[in-house]
């Protein structure tokens, strides 16, 4: 029983983990723009002229110079190989500005410093420096058709930015050949500027886009994953479940036989069979709340582990630790405590049915 806790705790903290990553990706005060009908940055297209004309909408942040804060970005997965276990990895390689950097202030350098505007040097998050990937300082990598030099590595707080690839926006268009942007961040003046610039975005016919607040936006690109793996972690626990639920079942059936007298001296004191019925179960549930505990013991271990997969959704690389929450406690707990009463049913109901004679004979 402790075992399939221990799977099924995992399994939700992976889930967990995922949705922390991502949806703690980017600001509330921050919005995304793509393309209309575009699921993810790399589908969408945004012109130059589109990115003019949403400059100039009512609700946006202004820098110290009076300027828009908008940033004009570029999203490309590249291929890289993984150190070590071999394969190719799906980078998400992030053409970005100076806005998009002050936008995301969360994003700061931990080693090295950042990529000058104009050149090819790039920074790599955190995840790409100490994951699969292994970029380094130093390192000089081939994407685009030119070489580029990473000069630095930023933290961005356990969030999916860690796991890319950031550089100036107009160069990596130039070397990818590109004509238009995948995409618009643009900094609201406040909480209240959204529903404004949002119903300003729609009356404009040129620009058919979707927008969301950045957070969400990112949030809602680890949901097919996160539920997939819900979903098939739930089925394999169920599975495993139904082996536990007979050794609990096998362990009362034994309890129920070792202590004939003790039920038989029960009965004849004057207790009912529905208390006996209740006194095993009430054991049955606490053999479950034991083996729940010590499976959720061990896996609140793996959250020192990294995983590294493929987000199904952008198909890009994501590099993300286990979370528990209390949440996933409880639900572990409370499934764990369901499969002891269910294993402790039947003996509970046979020891129920022992005749106070038979029980004080067997003995």
């Amino acid at each position: 029983m402790a075992l399939v806790v221990f799977v099924f705790a995992t399994v939700l903290m992976m889930a967990e983990g995922l949705r922390h990553t991502l949806g703690g990706t980017g600001s509330d005060s921050n919005v995304v723009i793509i393309r209309q009908g575009s699921q993810t940055e790399v589908q969408s297209t945004i012109t130059r002229e589109q990115a003019n004309m949403v400059e100039s909408l009512p609700g946006l942040a202004t820098s110290p110079e009076g300027r828009a804060r908008i940033s004009r970005e570029v999203l490309v997965l590249v291929n890289m190989p993984r150190k070590g276990s071999g394969g190719l990895a799906n980078v998400v390689v992030r053409g970005t500005t100076a806005n998009g950097l002050e936008m995301r202030p969360q994003a700061r350098i931990v080693s090295g410093r950042q990529f000058r505007p104009g050149s090819s040097e790039i920074i790599v998050g955190s995840a790409m420096a100490r994951g699969n990937v292994g970029l380094r300082i130093g390192d000089s990598i081939a994407f685009g058709m030119r070489n580029w030099d990473v000069v630095g590595v930023f933290d961005a707080g356990s969030s999916g930015f860690d796991s890319e690839i950031w550089g100036d926006g107009e160069q990596m268009m130039q070397a990818f050949r590109r004509q238009a942007f995948s995409s618009l961040v643009v900094g609201l003046r406040d909480e209240g500027s959204y529903t404004g610039f949002v119903e300003a975005l729609m009356r404009q016919p040129q620009i058919k886009a979707d927008v969301k607040r950045e957070r969400q936006f990112y949030a809602d690109q680890s949901e097919k994953l996160a539920n997939f793996i819900g979903i098939l972690g739930k089925t394999i626990t169920i599975i495993f479940s139904v082996g536990a639920i007979i050794g609990a079942m096998i362990t009362m059936y034994a309890s129920v036989a070792n202590r004939t007298r003790e039920i038989g001296t029960l009965r004849a004191l004057g207790f009912r069979r529905g208390n006996i019925v209740m006194a095993f179960i009430q054991e049955a549930a606490l053999l479950g709340f034991v083996a729940g505990a010590a499976g959720l013991f061990a896996a609140s271990f793996m959250q020192m582990i990294e995983i590294s997969t493929t987000n199904v959704q952008t198909f890009s690389e994501v590099v993300f630790r286990l979370v528990m929450t209390p949440g996933i406690a409880f639900q572990v707990l409370l499934f764990s405590m369901f499969m002891g009463i269910l294993g402790g049913v039947l003996p509970a109901l046979q020891a129920s049915r022992l005749e106070i004679v038979d029980a004080l004979r067997s003995a």
